[in-house]
């Protein structure tokens, strides 16, 4: 294809857009370009919102902006505008709201027609290029729109000021904040108990999603209240996950989501964001059990990272992998017929795969019913009898069928790894990294954690700028932009500071804490009412505010990242321990009382609320661990081995390195704690400001912590 084929989108540095660049569209990129053209032309913007990963994506663009008919009719009639969500989230989260109040579902691709000031009035997700699924085609849509923009502009400008209203009142939390009650955890609890799914695990049916947030939130408050209820949910739900088509058993590594309620059929693109919050629960879940099968999955989920969403040379976590491979695949990359795996496996392990995985003549996939989806369908005891196997000689042929099918899948055509680097989304996989590392001792994980970290600061964050929401491109060709960090960047990339910190003890990375907070409190806290909004308060010199970007927004809900309102408290709540700075303490107390009055109607999506109003009811408790010798080593295992969400985990090098690298509030107590200075190895407890004497056994310590945290529970 000739340069002069190309469109616009050839210029973009979103893998997204420039997938369309070949298209017969005039597409134009969000800007201010795209607006003068609708408003100089008298024509409605079209505006197209969707995600390199996302399959109805690419199926709508194949069907429908490949089309010539329909490219003639787009511009003929209309400004086309592309946008990719994860380069965007700002304008994605408002045009969803605005969307879902006209058709009722939001979604990608997300479908939506601007007046030419970019003010919303009609929009759905995707239509099909003929009358089907119950949507109309949309050539029928397009020429609708078109004739009722022309015809009757009044009623299409009356639409669009409806939309705006509701738009500004969809997340206008002022006149609703309350006094702060710890009765809201359980609200939120109660909420996800009535939707469990106790046969199949997770919450509520199909299409089920794993609501990582609230996992958590279970796992934390039965290590406090050893309810086994609440354990019931959470090992049945991650257990039926991990055995399930959404796992990729495999590789590693989790789906986005499964279509089914049994978790064997997923929507087969794997995201950072939801392989780095299932890390975290799997160690949790490892720590409050002690089930080894949880740790293995951890361990595996590290494994499939490490080979696919990892710049290993420079540091940092790639975005995603595709679902598909071309526009005729759908999951093929990742399923088997009994051919395929007949062909790559000797007759004896043919037979134990295809019953460990369920591998059938008819599968699971609709467009290809030979195609199986795999999963753990049988145990292995049940395999070796029925097979005349003992069970360790069925493991040894799965391990040896495992490994021959991953071999034989990594020769298929695969899907496209979106390598573009996110600020917040790398912020979260750093955590869970880093989390991995302490209950796991895996060193290898903490040490590529914080070599990420370390290129997230150096190239995206500027003293005067800000964060950037984009550190590189998936493309090294390509032009940077400077995208500008939104709240999540900000309040992700901060406690993945505070999380480097207790990991090294380096307190280079608390003071980058402390600096990108308090950024996060002077561009977008509200000092009237409380809450963060997601983009800064005022646009940067010379900017216009273009379309719907000027409605402010404090993201509340989960979806599907943790919301970062939430996460911003909780980073607040973590520095005011470190610190003993009130104006911290009271700026979060602001943000969760905000939400207290409706955050129980929320159940699910308010879990991550329900996490920071953890850290606000409950005293912090920190365990510093100074000493390098092998009982150092010991009496941090020990301090790092039980979950709790307020519970940090310290270790100093040497007694030497105890000054220095400890942040106000420890450094003004530890160094006089009698016995810190003594030249052996110990551990300090504090909690709520108040440091326990030094313990210098692991015996000792074990029983110190389990007296301080059932005080605290």
């Amino acid at each position: 294809m000739t340069t002069q084929a190309l469109n616009s989108l050839a210029k973009a540095s979103s893998p997204y857009l420039r997938s369309a660049m070949h298209q017969p569209i005039r597409w134009y990129e969000w800007g201010e370009e795209a607006f003068a053209a609708a408003a100089r032309e008298n024509k409605p913007i079209l505006l197209d919102i969707g995600a390199v990963w996302c399959h109805w994506c690419h199926v709508m663009d194949r069907e429908s902006y490949d089309d010539a008919e329909v490219a003639r009719i787009v511009n003929e009639n209309f400004i086309a505008v592309k946008v990719d969500r994860d380069e965007r989230p700002d304008i994605d989260s408002r045009y969803q709201v605005a969307v879902s109040s006209i058709s009722g579902q939001g979604g990608w691709p997300l479908t939506a027609f601007l007046t030419p000031d970019g003010k919303p009035f009609y929009g759905g997700t995707y239509f099909p290029p003929d009358d089907h699924y119950g949507r109309p085609s949309f050539k029928r849509v397009l020429l609708s729109i078109a004739n009722a923009y022309g015809e009757k502009h009044g009623d299409v400008i009356e639409q669009a000021s409806m939309v705006e209203n509701a738009l500004s009142h969809a997340e206008a939390f002022a006149g609703r904040s309350a006094q702060f009650s710890p009765q809201v955890i359980e609200a939120i609890i109660q909420s996800a108990l009535g939707m469990f799914d106790a046969r199949n695990g997770g919450f509520g049916q199909a299409p089920k999603f794993p609501h990582p947030g609230m996992l958590d939130l279970l796992i934390d408050q039965y290590v406090r209240t050893g309810n086994n209820e609440l354990r019931n949910v959470f090992v049945i739900t991650l257990e039926r996950m991990a055995n399930g088509g959404v796992y990729d058993q495999l590789a590693g590594g989790f789906h986005r989501y499964s279509v089914d309620e049994h978790w064997v059929v997923p929507h087969f693109e794997k995201m950072s964001y939801d392989n780095s919050e299932l890390l975290k629960n799997y160690v949790h879940a490892y720590q409050a059990t002690g089930s080894e099968f949880f740790a293995d999955i951890a361990r595996d989920t590290i494994r499939w990272m490490d080979e696919w969403l990892s710049d290993r040379e420079h540091g940092g976590f790639y975005a995603s992998q595709d679902a598909d491979y071309s526009m005729d695949d759908d999951g093929d990359y990742f399923t088997w017929t009994v051919d395929e795996a007949k062909a790559v496996l000797d007759e004896e392990e043919a037979k134990v795969a295809c019953l460990y995985y369920d591998i059938n003549e008819v599968g699971e996939l609709h467009h290809n019913p030979a195609k199986n989806v795999l999963h753990v369908r049988a145990s292995v005891e049940e395999i070796g009898k029925r097979l005349g196997l003992a069970p360790e000689r069925v493991r040894e042929l799965l391990d040896v069928a495992k490994k021959k099918m991953y071999a034989a899948r990594l020769k298929r055509p695969t899907p496209y790894v979106d390598k573009t680097v996110y600020v917040g989304w790398n912020a979260l996989c750093i955590s869970a990294y880093l989390e991995a590392a302490k209950a796991l001792a895996l060193e290898e994980a903490r040490h590529f954690a914080l070599r990420s970290l370390d290129r997230l600061l150096a190239e995206g964050w500027n003293s005067e700028r800000g964060l950037r929401h984009v550190v590189a491109y998936s493309d090294p060709q390509v032009e940077l932009r400077d995208v500008a960090g939104v709240l999540d960047d900000y309040a992700f990339t901060t406690v993945a500071c505070l999380d480097a910190y207790e990991a090294s003890g380096d307190l280079s990375y608390f003071n980058f804490a402390r600096r990108i907070a308090d950024r996060v409190l002077e561009r977008f806290f509200d000092p009237v009412s409380g809450g963060f909004f997601d983009t800064e308060q005022q646009p940067g010199a010379g900017e216009k505010v273009l379309g719907v970007l000027g409605t402010r927004r404090k993201p509340f809900q989960d979806s599907p990242t943790p919301a970062g309102n939430s996460v911003a408290a909780i980073a607040l709540l973590r520095l005011y321990a470190y610190t003993n700075d009130a104006s911290y303490r009271e700026k979060a107390q602001q943000t969760i009382e905000l939400f207290t009055g409706v955050a129980g109607q929320y159940g699910l999506f308010a879990a991550t609320y329900g996490i920071a109003a953890v850290h606000f009811s409950q005293p912090h408790t920190q365990t510093i661990v100074v000493g390098d010798d092998e009982l150092a080593t010991q009496l941090y295992s020990t301090a790092a081995a039980p979950f709790a969400l307020n519970h940090a985990v310290v270790k100093l090098a040497s007694n030497e390195a105890v000054p220095q690298n400890l942040p106000p509030v420890l450094a003004e107590t530890i160094p006089n704690v009698p016995g810190v200075e003594s030249g052996k190895s110990v551990a300090v407890v504090c909690s709520g400001f108040t440091c326990q004497p030094p313990v210098f056994g692991v015996g000792e310590l074990k029983q110190l912590l389990d007296t301080v945290q059932k005080r605290v529970a």
